[in-house]
């Protein structure tokens, strides 16, 4: 029997994927050695926890009305063991746990299953060990991950308890048609528009649709070479940096903006420096900012509750604190305008467009994304709060966003406690040194600090 049905945005996500380019999102949690825990038995503890959140039961099946319509649905064939899997580390090292991430997520997902795996890893160096969770993003944004996460940890946090117990912190961090693809996009885009139309009573939501058709078709850019837009291989590398917050807090002191200012000009300068190597010279990437919308909606954890904001990374600014100030600046008008503005608002016009138009318009949508961004970077606030899973304290959390079809590239960030965890997530063959990338973020921070003269 359904239980409810899928968004048009959550179906989009299902509708955009391809064999080399799964729509996943993922966290990497480390936690510290525990002598009375064994990773048997956070594996039993995990899967009994699993099968009592009733999210996790859920899979997709084929809702009766409207058509290419999609449901959430009780598995009846569920059971948690299928979906919690074991690995022991052969190395013990970090660089060792981001190649099994990599693998990992870049293998499809069951869709005759839920739509979500929890991973295990063993042998880490210090007798720690990990936590891969891996969703399919029609299930959750990144902030509804986190809640899922959440009901899985010792103790009873929810994501609306954890954004109050975060308080401030949790804030939101964040001309005409171009070339083929963006005449694709329009045209898919009119088609909605008629269909919608048809009948005088959804004439206004036509007009909507169109409004914010012409918002999206404005901010995309004629196509040029970037490098970080690419065919997708199918293959993936990861990578994770922390980034002490003393020093992010310094470099903001100096600089102004907010911590997500001043990361987002740390992930400037690094790109720089990756350029550099390269022998590369650009005058900015643009970058996607996905913010969360859950504040709007009351708090929902359900679905995929987002907007966005694009930012021009001043890549090619040789100044670090002139870098820092003109994202500074970016983002600043972009709150001022509000998220539901330019590519931010392609979440509302997902939300409007028919189910079967999706399945029809999500291959152009996808071919058309690399004329709107280049990368993706994202924030994902966390609880300040002391996290445990079976008493073995939390020490590390890596977000990990999806990579959309054509970009090779996705940075996901969130502060715990003292550090600010970062995730790199890429395409495999695409950016085969994604290690440069990692070792130019503390490079950065000091970086901006010293220029800033703090």
């Amino acid at each position: 029997m359904e239980d409810a049905r899928l968004s048009a945005l959550d179906l989009s996500f299902l509708c955009l994927e391809n064999d080399a380019s799964p729509m996943h999102l993922g966290a990497v949690a480390v936690f510290g050695p525990d002598a009375d825990l064994s990773v048997p038995e956070v594996v039993s503890l995990l899967t009994e926890r699993a099968g009592q959140v009733p999210r996790m039961r859920r899979r997709v099946v084929a809702a009766s009305f409207p058509p290419g319509a999609a449901a959430w649905a009780e598995d009846p064939e569920f059971d948690p063991r299928r979906h919690v899997r074991r690995h022991e580390l052969p190395g013990g090292g970090r660089e060792d746990l981001a190649a099994l991430v990599a693998e990992v997520m870049a293998a499809p997902l069951d869709r005759d299953r839920p739509l979500w795996e929890l991973h295990v890893v063993g042998g880490l160096d210090g007798g720690r060990f990990a936590l891969l969770a891996k969703m399919h993003h029609a299930m959750c944004d990144g902030q509804g991950a986190i809640g899922i996460g959440l009901s899985l940890l010792d103790g009873e946090l929810s994501l609306p308890s954890a954004r109050a117990a975060a308080g401030r912190r949790t804030a939101a961090a964040p001309s005409g048609l171009v070339g083929r693809s963006g005449q694709l996009l329009g045209g898919a885009i009119g088609a909605a528009a008629g269909a919608y139309g048809t009948a005088s009573g959804l004439l206004g939501q036509a007009t909507t649709m169109l409004d914010i058709a012409s918002a999206v078709l404005g901010t995309m850019r004629a196509p040029a070479p970037s490098p970080l837009l690419a065919p997708p291989s199918g293959t993936r590398r990861a990578a994770f940096v922390g980034l002490e917050m003393r020093e992010l807090q310094r470099a903001r002191r100096a600089v102004g903006g907010t911590v997500n200012d001043v990361l987002l000009a740390v992930v400037t300068g690094a790109l720089r420096h990756w350029l550099d190597t390269h022998g590369r010279s650009l005058p900015g990437l643009r970058a996607l900012i996905p913010a969360s919308q859950r504040a709007r909606s009351g708090g929902s954890e359900d679905g995929n509750q987002l907007s966005a904001y694009l930012c021009e990374l001043p890549v090619g600014e040789a100044d670090p604190v002139a870098r820092a100030q003109r994202v500074r600046a970016q983002m600043e008008a972009n709150k001022a305008r509000g998220p539901l503005r330019g590519a931010g608002a392609l979440p509302v016009l997902a939300g409007l467009v028919p189910p079967a138009l999706h399945r029809l318009a999500a291959p152009l949508a996808a071919h058309a994304a690399p004329l709107l961004f280049d990368i993706v970077v994202t924030s994902v606030p966390l609880p300040p709060l002391p996290l445990r899973l079976g008493g073995a304290a939390l020490e590390e959390l890596y977000p990990i966003a999806p990579l959309a079809s054509g970009h090779t590239l996705a940075v996901g960030m969130s502060r715990y406690r003292d550090t600010v965890h970062i995730g790199l997530y890429a395409d495999g063959v695409a950016l085969p040194d994604l290690e440069k990338i990692s070792e130019a973020l503390p490079r950065a921070v000091a970086e901006l600090a010293e220029a800033a003269g703090n």
